[in-house]
């Protein structure tokens, strides 16, 4: 089998479930692909098939899996790897919260024995893109995101007015400290905490969530996925701040920002007991009040 194993830091945590996968009888008979820091870690102590990699180019469409080790910020990153390759992600949760990243630490040695044998199952999820280089990004800027793509206020206290169009029709002006852009993954992240719904991970649509609207009519809307969106931003100062899930970038005001759904889209691998609505429960404490 051939794995890759990622993780943006190394702690005790992580090194852990490394040690894991490496002392694993089956370590012997697969292949690993390491991220470089993981790498420069573990390359001596062993004689496994390690190869380092440190960009998506390093990778190919053998990889059988990903494994995320760390929260769902680490999650997140894995897309900029994994990119149009068509590889399934799954998430060692090291963290705290770990929606995406759905392994507990204390289940690792029997989920690891799954993953070797290959008893996973993976599901797809809906990617977001902008239109990078038409507004003025590096041509080396990954510019998709699988939880959400958001404009947002920058160096004032004062909201800024978000001009927002779909399919080319005006449908309004958000007067708010910004405006997210969720996928249905994204659902349960930024957006969630602004007041937007959860949305099912499969059910093709994305999310308009506005951060602090100053009209209180202002909802959260829910739209098709199939929604070319077109964004532009005024305010007090020259500037707003675009993110793409973790990657945060200033614009200059009046920016026309195009968001549509990528024309590819990213595999999540998890076990066959796994269930969304579990995971939801278990996270938001739903039923914990014996109220409910």
């Amino acid at each position: 089998m051939v794995i890759a194993l990622f993780s943006q830091e190394i702690n005790e945590s992580v090194s852990n479930v490394i040690e894991s996968f490496f002392s694993s009888k089956h370590a012997k008979h697969s292949k690993f692909f390491l991220e470089n820091k993981i790498f420069n870690n573990f390359n001596s102590d062993n004689n496994l098939e390690l190869i380092s990699f440190s960009k998506s180019e390093d990778l190919d469409s053998s990889i059988d899996i990903m494994v995320s080790i760390g929260g769902d910020g680490t999650f997140l990153r894995s897309i900029e790897f994994i990119r149009d390759l068509d590889i399934p992600v799954m998430g060692i949760n090291t963290g705290n919260l770990g929606f995406l990243a759905t392994i507990k630490k204390e289940n690792i040695e029997q989920s690891i024995e799954k993953i070797y044998t290959q008893k996973f199952k993976t599901e797809n999820r809906s990617i977001i893109k902008v239109n990078h280089k038409e507004i003025g990004l590096p041509k080396s800027v990954f510019p998709y995101a699988l939880n959400e793509i958001s404009v947002v206020r920058k160096d004032t206290t004062s909201m800024i007015n978000i001009n927002t169009s779909l399919d080319g029709n005006h449908l309004n002006s958000y007067w708010a400290d910004g405006l997210i852009v969720s996928t249905p993954t994204g659902s349960t992240g930024y957006s969630l905490s602004c007041g937007g719904p959860v949305i099912s991970p499969t059910s093709g649509s994305f999310v308009l969530t506005p951060i602090s609207p100053h009209n209180l009519n202002a909802r959260p809307l829910v739209i098709s996925d199939e929604t070319k969106i077109e964004l532009s931003v005024s305010g007090r100062e020259e500037n707003h701040l675009l993110s793409i899930d973790s990657k945060i970038f200033t614009l200059k005001n009046n920016t026309k920002i195009n968001i549509e759904k990528s024309d590819f889209e990213f595999k999540i691998a998890h076990f066959s007991n796994h269930n969304f609505y579990k995971t939801l429960k278990e996270k938001l404490l739903w039923g914990k009040d014996k109220r409910n």
